[in-house]
């Protein structure tokens, strides 16, 4: 909403508004450019140029999408989806990412199940065995101790907590240092 307001109060016309994607039909001068940036700062927005920088958002869009909006994870595997999704090679993406972000595209991903997993246990609505299944786990087991490995706790202990903590979703992954190993 925020970036549709920002392109009408400039009388720019868009194509696409989307997950961190604009697409506009006029081409526009530097200083226009640079005003959307102000106008978008302004909403706590940020506008990147960068190809690398959009390539990087890209990816972790991609990935909320896949994890935290659908109803069924992709049937084939993730570096396929991913792939598919945005026209690159899965080699040169998952070297770019890792480059970029200090952490593998699958470490993204495991950081973002578990996460998925935290709200579900939360909501209280499936049992373990449904979230393994759900998420593509190959058993309990295994989301289990990728549970453990992220958070330090076992799944069970963290729905008896009292005070959960969840990381807000465009935060997830941001952090530099991940307890995690594959």
């Amino acid at each position: 909403m925020a970036v549709k307001e920002a392109l009408k109060k400039m009388g720019l016309h868009f194509i696409v508004v989307d997950l961190g994607e604009v697409e506009i039909m006029e081409t526009i001068s530097g200083a226009e450019l640079n005003e959307l940036k102000t106008i978008l700062s302004d909403s706590g927005l940020e506008l990147m140029d960068d190809k690398k920088s959009v390539l990087i958002e890209r990816i972790k869009n991609v990935i909320t999408e896949m994890i935290h909006y659908s109803d069924e994870l992709p049937k084939n595997n993730y570096s396929d989806h991913i792939s598919e999704k945005l026209h690159y090679d899965y080699t040169y993406l998952s070297n770019l990412f890792s480059e970029v972000k200090g952490i593998t595209i699958q470490q993204f991903i495991i950081i973002h199940k578990i996460e998925r997993a935290k709200e579900l246990l939360i909501y209280d609505e499936l049992n373990l065995t449904e979230i393994s299944y759900k998420l593509h786990y190959s058993s309990v087991a295994h989301l289990s101790n990728q549970f453990k490995k992220v958070t330090g706790l076992t799944p069970s202990h963290y729905k008896k907590l009292k005070d959960r903590k969840r990381s807000p979703i465009e935060e997830i992954g941001n952090e530099q240092e991940v307890r995690l190993q594959d």
